[in-house]
């Protein structure tokens, strides 16, 4: 049995200070936003019980599906590193990047540089670039596959890519992995679904990326980017289907319009061809401002007809904000 904790869209603040050459690009509107929307909508503090309650369950692996940062100022990278340090280093967190992370050009090149060793493959040596993408890495019987969806975009646009190069490679890591009897789980900011988000801010490439997983596999896709908690169904090989699954925002603390805080833990429990999928939402109550169980659900990624069965909804375990 693994356990395996899901965060996603981290927007740790609140904002260092910015210069004015620092705003001279897309960066003004991204903290025109910030000042108008996120200061008052993201809130440090219910991410701080959030991760502290994550830290009681003691899972066996933190998948991140990015948006660290806000504008990618370097302080902000810096800052992210040094919160990435809180959960055990990167045998413990496996990470994938998110459009804020990339905000503007040359912003990818310091998160590579920064968090560099939580988005490595195993046995990887030099530094990680673009090109390290999709990565490899194996914990347990679980591999971990992390795409990159995020580079800059122009302003008011938060769109990310899969092209062919991360698609071909991805195809031989899920044979690779299916081959030493491994459960899958892909990593990917952006959701690989049409329709999921807007579209400024969807992916350019869903139908390749969707075609990889059709044609080689996987048992569960995890994103991030809408701020939603969410199950969608891709097609797999020979009629399977695969969970595709989004994550609330883990510094949501009004939800207008959107979940609070929230994290997707995931028991995983059986063998190829026979994998059992349990997913719990943990996250901020509305009404007493606790962390606890929002629901409980029973994926069967492998079936050809999925169930998504809520079973207890009870609060339990709550920890104060």
């Amino acid at each position: 049995m693994f356990r395996l904790a899901h965060l996603s869209d981290i927007h740790l603040g609140p904002l260092p200070d910015v210069t004015v050459r620092q705003l001279a690009s897309k960066r003004i509107t991204g903290y025109v936003n910030w000042q108008r929307n996120r200061k008052g909508v993201l809130d440090d503090a219910v991410l701080d019980a959030l991760t502290t309650d994550l830290k009681t369950i003691h899972p066996d692996h933190i998948a991140l599906t990015g948006d660290l940062v806000n504008l990618a100022l370097d302080a902000e990278i810096e800052v992210a590193r040094l919160w990435l340090q809180e959960f055990g280093g990167s045998e413990a967190v496996s990470l994938v990047p998110g459009n804020h992370d990339a905000y503007v050009p040359g912003a990818f090149d310091k998160i590579c540089a920064a968090w560099g060793k939580y988005m490595a493959g195993d046995g990887e040596e030099g530094p990680i670039s673009r090109k390290s993408f999709p990565y490899l890495r194996v914990r347990g019987n679980i591999a971990f596959i992390g795409a990159t969806s995020a580079r800059a975009s122009a302003p008011f646009m938060a769109s990310g890519y899969f092209r062919d190069d991360q698609a071909e490679r991805m195809d031989a890591l899920l044979d690779e992995a299916k081959r030493r009897g491994l459960f899958r789980v892909v990593m990917i900011h952006h959701p690989p679904v049409h329709g999921a988000t807007a579209p400024h801010k969807r992916l350019f490439g869903i139908a390749r990326f969707q075609r990889v997983i059709r044609e080689h596999g996987a048992e569960l896709v995890l994103h991030g980017h809408t701020h939603l908690s969410t199950v969608h169904w891709i097609e797999g090989p020979k009629s399977s289907r695969v969970p595709v699954v989004g994550v609330a925002a883990a510094g949501e603390s009004i939800g207008e319009g959107k979940p609070l805080s929230q994290y997707n833990l995931f028991t995983i429990d059986g063998e190829p061809d026979n994998w059992s999928i349990h997913m719990m939402r943990r996250g901020l109550s509305r009404t007493t401002r606790q962390i606890y169980e929002h629901s409980s659900f029973q994926l069967t990624g492998s079936a050809t007809h999925p169930a998504e069965s809520p079973v207890n909804v009870q609060p339990i375990s709550p920890s104060s904000v």
